[in-house]
């Protein structure tokens, strides 16, 4: 039961649309533009670096807001299950966010909400060493895309590394229920970007542009 109601948690925290809602204060629905999603890199290619910032600190930070929401929660009466009920909220908080349902289900793709799990469940090496990686293969690349699916999978090897060496603290098979949910953020990952997958494997991916705002 306590595992349903952190993916609810993370759910209602990740329906917080960042980019659709600052698109509004800008007249525009942000899905109509660019490459038609609500996540920080179209805000970035629609409307700039103060969207795209905002959009990406807004999306990080509703993840990060839901596990501290379990923590307050459950922190006390299943102090022993907080790493597994922190990424049941973080899987929900990117439900929420690539499906919310009063967008028609069409959100965004999850990374940044994803990196606000990243911020909030691991240690801080594990946290610099996913934002080199990003930041390393976008600027070598331009590809925003693939920075994000790479990092995605730097973070279950993180997190399966950090799990053996018992830096969560819990069970082996609480562990293995951790590295099963990190695991699916990476399978959900790359289902948001297969048409992105596509592009690159054909060289017709888009890449970093910013809109001149």
């Amino acid at each position: 039961m306590e595992r349903l109601i952190c993916v609810i948690i993370g759910y209602a925290f990740g329906l917080f649309q960042t980019g659709y809602l600052y698109g509004k204060t800008q007249n525009i629905d942000i899905r109509k533009y660019g490459s038609g999603n609500a996540g920080t890199t179209n805000a970035l290619r629609t409307l700039g670096w103060k969207a795209g910032l905002i959009t990406f600190l807004g999306d990080a930070f509703k993840c990060i807001f839901a596990v501290v929401t379990v923590h307050l929660i459950f922190g006390k009466s299943h102090p022993e299950m907080i790493p597994v009920l922190a990424m049941y909220a973080g899987i929900g908080a990117v439900l929420g966010h690539n499906y919310p349902f009063y967008m028609k289900f069409k959100g965004g793709k999850g990374i940044a909400a994803t990196a606000g799990l990243i911020a909030s469940t691991v240690n801080i090496w594990m946290v610099l060493i996913c934002l080199v990686v990003f930041v390393g293969v976008v600027a070598l690349t331009r590809y925003v895309s693939l920075g994000s699916l790479i990092v995605v999978l730097v973070y279950l090897a993180e997190i399966v590394i950090f799990g053996q060496m018992g830096g969560f603290g819990v069970s082996q098979g609480q562990c293995y229920e951790i590295y099963a949910l990190a695991g699916v953020l990476v399978v959900s990952a790359f289902y948001k970007h297969k048409e992105n997958i596509k592009r690159l494997l054909s060289g017709t991916e888009n890449k970093l542009s910013v809109a001149k705002k």
